[in-house]
């Protein structure tokens, strides 16, 4: 992690993010007065899950994964953050720590926003606090939907389903695949590496989707959406 500075080319002097032209200019000045701009270079620990949490964190650019860490040195990743997310909305009001750990999968700009300046804020604006609310609420129904996957779906499904969602990133980050190892996929779909290799050989042998390197291209998108769905 490093510390951007003033005199850094990549300092940005404004907060021109869409979630942020909703503040008065006396709560833009004590966002702007309470946060840090940093760098997490690609591979870097951004938030480690149990450490105590002083800050939430709004990502400019990059992309990084967030997961839960488990025992014998297991982890289930959730989801890809990508520019415009917040990161640790809920140290605001109910926990003083970090749920889970989320590590940058290429270079990160970030926004270190301490979270007594986010809480002061949504005190006294209804649109932003709005607005919070409803990224807590979609981040909530996407984790319920990954347990049930996990609980419910054989692992096929789970394969599938992992995929797919992957894929859906494509549009906007074409090298979404290979910025992820097989093990980084296979947790995705909360298998074992070994499993999961095995099932992305499967559904290349059947016509499903094609191994080009580190690269994966979704062939058959209506054969994986059923069998995430019944599998």
């Amino acid at each position: 992690m490093k510390t951007i500075l003033e005199d850094d080319s990549r300092f940005i002097c404004e907060i021109n993010a869409p979630c942020f032209q909703m503040l008065s200019q006396d709560e833009l000045t004590l966002i702007r007065n309470s946060k840090t701009q940093v760098l997490f270079r690609k591979g870097d620990s951004i938030t480690k899950q149990g450490v105590f949490a002083s800050y939430v964190l709004f990502v400019i650019n990059g992309l990084s994964k967030q997961y839960i860490e488990g025992y014998n040195n297991k982890s289930h990743n959730l989801r890809i953050i990508g520019p415009g997310e917040f990161i640790g909305l809920s140290s605001v009001f109910s926990a003083n720590v970090f749920q889970y750990s989320v590590t940058s999968l290429t270079d990160s700009h970030c926004f270190l926003i301490e979270k007594e300046a986010i809480a002061a804020v949504m005190q006294t604006n209804a649109k932003f606090t709005t607005n919070i609310v409803k990224r807590y609420c979609l981040h909530n129904s996407n984790l319920y939907e990954t347990i049930g996957s996990v609980l419910y779906k054989q692992m096929n499904g789970r394969m599938a389903s992992a995929l797919l969602y992957l894929n859906k990133l494509k549009n906007d980050h074409s090298d979404i695949f290979t910025l992820l190892t097989r093990k980084e996929v296979s947790e995705f779909a909360g298998v074992s590496t070994e499993n999961g290799i095995k099932l992305l050989k499967t559904f290349e042998k059947d016509g499903l989707i094609k191994l080009s390197e580190k690269d994966i291209l979704l062939l058959n998108k209506t054969m994986l959406a059923e069998i995430a769905k019944h599998g």
